[in-house]
This record gives C-alpha cells, sequence and structure tokens, in this order.
C-alpha cells in the first residue's frame, strides 16, 4: 500500500510538472504578443515588435523545456529501470538540443561563449524588464 501511495504522489508531482512547462510556454506566448502588440502601437516599428516577439517565444520555449526536463527526471525516480533510464538520456538530449538550438537562435552567439550564462527564465525577465520600462 505504501509503494502505491508513493507512486501516485510521484505521478501527480510529475503531472503538475508537466502542466507548469505547458503553461510556461503558453503564457509566454500569450505575454510574447501582447508586448509585441504593444510595441506596434507605441510606434516602435515591426522589426521591434517581431524580435520582441521572437525572443520572448524562445525564452518560455526555453523555460517549459527547463521545466518539463524535471518532471521527466522526477518520473524516472519513480520507477528506475534502465529503459527509463535510457529513455530520460534520449528525451534530455533532445531538448537540450532544442534549448542549445533556441538559444543560439534567441541570442545570435554560441552558449560557451557567452560571458554569462542566463536560463529561458532569465532571458525572458530581462526582456519584460526591457520592454515595461517607460
Amino acid at each position: 500500500m505504501t509503494d502505491e501511495l508513493i507512486f501516485q504522489s510521484v505521478h501527480t508531482v510529475v503531472v503538475i510538472f508537466e502542466g507548469l512547462g505547458i503553461a510556461a510556454m503558453a503564457l509566454g506566448f500569450l505575454t510574447a504578443a501582447l508586448f509585441a502588440i504593444r510595441a506596434l502601437v507605441k510606434g516602435r516599428g515591426g522589426a521591434a515588435a517581431f524580435g520582441t516577439l521572437r525572443r520572448m517565444i524562445g525564452a518560455s520555449i526555453l523555460l517549459g523545456l527547463e521545466i518539463l526536463v524535471a518532471a521527466d527526471l522526477i518520473r524516472t525516480i519513480s520507477a528506475p529501470t534502465l529503459e527509463e533510464a535510457v529513455t530520460l538520456g534520449l528525451i534530455v538530449l533532445i531538448r537540450t538540443i532544442l534549448s542549445i538550438s533556441i538559444q543560439i537562435e534567441i541570442e545570435g552567439v554560441l552558449p560557451w561563449k557567452r560571458a554569462l550564462l542566463t536560463s529561458g527564465g532569465q532571458v525572458l525577465a530581462d526582456t519584460v524588464a526591457k520592454e515595461t520600462k517607460w
């Protein structure tokens, strides 16, 4: 009975993390659209609006991927088999490649060549801070 309770608890946590990852991407997209529209309304031009949209959507995807990797790690802890570990390794590898690709696209530089390391959340926060200045 205790093992079943632990399994259900871990499953619930995983579902919550997956929901948070999806919400981060969805809300990030909506926020990006609002900030891009705001840039257009303020007369900053289409290039500025597109840049804002691109940075914020990319950052939201990065943040969502980081949360989804955490969900996968938690899921694997609940059923530590070799098959689960290999599956986790492949998922993390694919998501890492996606994250690096998105970060290169957003920042225009290889991640290991940046002076400071930033996560998807940091990129999103910096963009929001920049866009909310009057």
